[in-house]
């Protein structure tokens, strides 16, 4: 016999019909088709004929109310596409007719913002094919306050805090990227001490970044045991800044023209005792991530951004590192004391979620590194610029002096007031480049103020349960 599925001439029908009574598929000009079963499978239902000819008019002529096409009149085009046409309206009831063919449309899923996993910070719009999540475009501005219109209406010292609430995660950097663009537009150079307390701060603030979105990374795809390990240890880092500045999250520490005052007695020893052991957590969260196989499996080849992409999307920090190109503000353009301590910029080879977990985890341990260097060489001075145009007096000072008094009430009320000008000013952020374009007009409120970030991607060819591990590793 010859192949059940054969495309074949409407001339043919007929004759194929009458000697073969094979499965044929009428192929018309609107890419429709008829499906004809054979002689055994008639048997199967009673529709029993003497020739495959008489079983296929029991089949056309004895439907009921189906509609009905005689096989005499398959040798006519007209009368096919006229029967195919009526059967299009009509759907199948069971009898033996013929089911119009249905496009099946691929399903659109809504991923937040109330998401148990998502946090409120976006909204994902899903377009699966099965398992496969063939697009996804994220709406983000969910959090959206308005608040470089809002500083526009602050001084330069009560925009400050404001930036702590930027990104909950990376305090101090925001904190240290205002004050840099300030002090550039005031012409002015902190004292050196100031700079070495900002890049240890800095870095802290990064490996508690790097906590947050390596393990809750891990929880959102199976992994419990690291998010408690690692907060035990994020904890002592908010001790670190609670003593320092009095406020374990936003801390309104780094301020324009240095730090708010220096750090208390014993803090150093602290922080240096913290380091010598962190190492070992570290060690502890590969362990358990970096070789399990299930980590691998749902990290490896997913959400992968090759170079050139992450260069023509604007791309940054791990994102950027992670697809293979060392770009690091911290060494390419350095700040504050970055320029005096030594350290590596991890990269990665295949751009994706593993390799940008690994890049972290290398970052965490260079972090370290740049934390131990400030304990060492931070020298003894002074933390803000001797200038009472520009900080508030002590309090020790407010007490003894009626002048610095009403210097104290005016400094906080009507603020300093800073040169004519713009500037834009990168530092190298957890998350990537936090960059801060300023403008002023010679007053003591900014004239215009934008934050810029990054073009967000869109995934493409990931599975449903992995793809908001591309969004949510740059977003936390």
């Amino acid at each position: 016999m010859q192949a059940a599925r054969r495309l074949i001439s409407l001339r043919e029908n007929k004759i194929l019909l009458e000697n073969n009574a094979q499965l044929i598929s009428l192929k018309s000009s609107r890419h429709l088709h008829i499906w004809f079963p054979d002689a055994k499978f008639t048997r199967m239902f009673k529709a029993i004929g003497s020739t495959p000819r008489a079983a296929h008019q029991s089949l056309f002529r004895e439907a009921g109310s189906v509609e009905r096409l005689d096989p005499d009149d398959l040798a006519n085009p007209k009368e096919v596409i006229k029967f195919l046409d009526r059967m299009n309206t009509s759907t199948f009831d069971g009898n033996f007719g013929y089911p119009r063919e249905k496009k099946i449309d691929n399903m659109i899923l809504n991923f937040g913002p109330n998401h148990p996993a998502a946090h409120g910070v976006l909204r994902l719009i899903l377009k699966l094919e099965g398992e496969v999540v063939i697009k996804a475009v994220p709406h983000i501005g969910l959090l959206h306050r308005a608040t470089e219109k809002l500083i526009e209406y602050k001084t330069y010292t009560q925009a400050l805090p404001y930036f702590d609430r930027l990104d909950y995660v990376s305090m101090m950097c925001n904190e240290q990227a205002w004050s840099l663009a300030v002090e550039k537009l005031l012409g002015i150079d902190i004292p050196p001490r100031a700079k070495w307390i900002r890049t240890l701060f800095a870095e802290l603030t990064r490996i508690q970044n790097h906590i947050m979105g390596i393990t809750t990374h891990a929880l959102d795809v199976g992994a419990m045991t690291p998010f408690f390990w690692m907060f035990e240890e994020r904890e002592k880092l908010f001790e670190f800044s609670e003593r320092a500045s009095g406020a374990r999250m936003h801390a309104n520490y780094i301020r324009p023209g240095g730090v708010a005052w220096d750090i208390p007695l014993g803090l150093l020893d602290d922080i240096y005792d913290w380091c010598v052991k962190f190492p070992s957590r570290i060690d502890e969260l590969e362990d358990v991530l970096t070789e399990n196989r299930i980590w691998k499996k749902r990290t490896k080849d997913i959400g992968i951004v090759k170079a050139s992409d992450a260069l023509n999307w604007g791309f940054s920090g791990v994102m950027l590192r992670g697809s293979g190109i060392k770009w690091d503000l911290r060494k390419t353009q350095p700040y504050d004391a970055y320029s005096q301590v030594e350290f590596d910029v991890p990269v990665g080879t295949q751009g994706d979620c593993y390799d940008r977990y690994l890049c972290r985890v290398m970052e965490m341990r260079e972090s370290l590194r740049i934390i131990l260097q400030c304990l060492n060489k931070m020298p003894r001075g002074e933390v803000k610029v001797d200038d009472q145009k520009i900080m508030p007096p002590n309090r020790a000072e407010m007490k003894e002096s009626m002048e610095a008094l009403i210097h104290h009430f005016k400094f906080f009320t009507e603020g300093f007031q800073v040169p004519p000008g713009h500037v834009y000013v990168p530092t190298e952020a957890p998350k990537g480049e936090f960059g801060v374009y300023l403008v002023a007009d010679g007053t003591s409120k900014p004239y215009r103020f934008l934050n810029l970030f990054k073009k967000i991607f869109q995934g493409r060819g990931v599975r449903k349960n992995f793809s908001k591990k591309f969004f949510f590793e740059n977003f936390f």
